[in-house]
């Protein structure tokens, strides 16, 4: 059977336009401000406990997560390269990383996309270590170095007033060199995809605006979850905004930003 060139092209046309529209969507592009994390493994670390530390309880620990990944909560399934945090006490990591994480006091899971808990041990020394699994709870190889502290005291402070809600945005310093690491962190809110509409759950905006007013403001959506990001723009001051966005409703803020300016030498 013969068939015209115009009826071919128009078939052609017609399952390019179908293989489009089931194709995924693209992966947001990222800004020329964007750099590649300087580390290739990803890692949940402690934000604000170190090895060796001596601390007393309760004490509000914060985490953070590397390398392009971000926090899904188990309500629904995330994407790629997501999950959500786990506390080890005086726990190795797991010999079998096919097999879920029990639930027990050894065992604290964040399944919510929380991003910090009140620890409320006794006074002794504990090691401690995060780890990154997913919405059955199977761990991901991505986890921190154990951290070896000593509580000291445990004093009567109710463990729920340490937590308000609020945002904190992270810098080493006023002044840097790229790239140069910003991380992101919500008090008392979770985080999560934009993609899984989970109620009561945000993502992060970060707004870098030059200080000379030559180029525009970077405007960059964390959308699958991510706390933080490695920038490399180019040599001047910039006033940093950080903003946690409703999953339900992006154009809405969950709490107030907070704001930072850093000079790039």
């Amino acid at each position: 059977m013969n068939v015209s060139r115009p009826a071919l092209l128009l078939a052609g046309l017609l399952l390019a336009g179908a293989a489009q529209a089931q194709a995924p969507a693209a992966a947001d592009k990222l800004h020329p401000w964007q750099a590649a994390p300087p580390r290739l493994t990803a890692e949940a670390y402690f934000t604000n406990l170190k090895d060796g530390d001596r601390i007393e309880t309760p004490y509000l620990l914060k985490f953070g997560l590397s390398g392009g990944w971000g926090l899904a909560p188990i309500a629904q399934p995330g994407r790629a390269k997501s999950g959500h945090h786990h506390l080890l006490v005086n726990r190795d990591l797991p010999l079998n990383f096919k097999q879920a994480l029990p639930f027990n006091e050894q065992y604290i899971h964040f399944g919510k996309g929380q991003m910090e808990t009140a620890l409320t041990l006794e006074p002794g020394t504990y090691t401690l270590r995060m780890l990154l699994a997913d919405q059955k709870h199977l761990p991901h190889f991505v986890y921190s170095k154990p951290a070896t502290i000593t509580v000291t005291k445990k004093n009567p402070t109710d463990p729920k007033t340490l937590s308000v809600k609020g945002l904190v945005l992270g810098l080493d310093g006023p002044v840097t060199k790229t790239p140069f690491r910003v991380q992101f962190h919500a008090s008392a809110l979770n985080v999560a995809h934009e993609a899984q509409k989970i109620p009561e759950t945000g993502h992060f905006r970060l707004t870098v605006t030059p200080a000379n007013g030559k180029t525009g403001a970077a405007v960059l959506d964390f959308r699958e979850g991510q706390t933080e990001v490695w920038l490399a723009p180019p040599a001047g001051s910039y006033s940093l905004k950080l903003e946690l966005l409703d999953n339900l409703e992006p154009a809405r803020p969950m709490v107030d930003a907070v704001s930072a300016s850093v000079r790039v030498e």
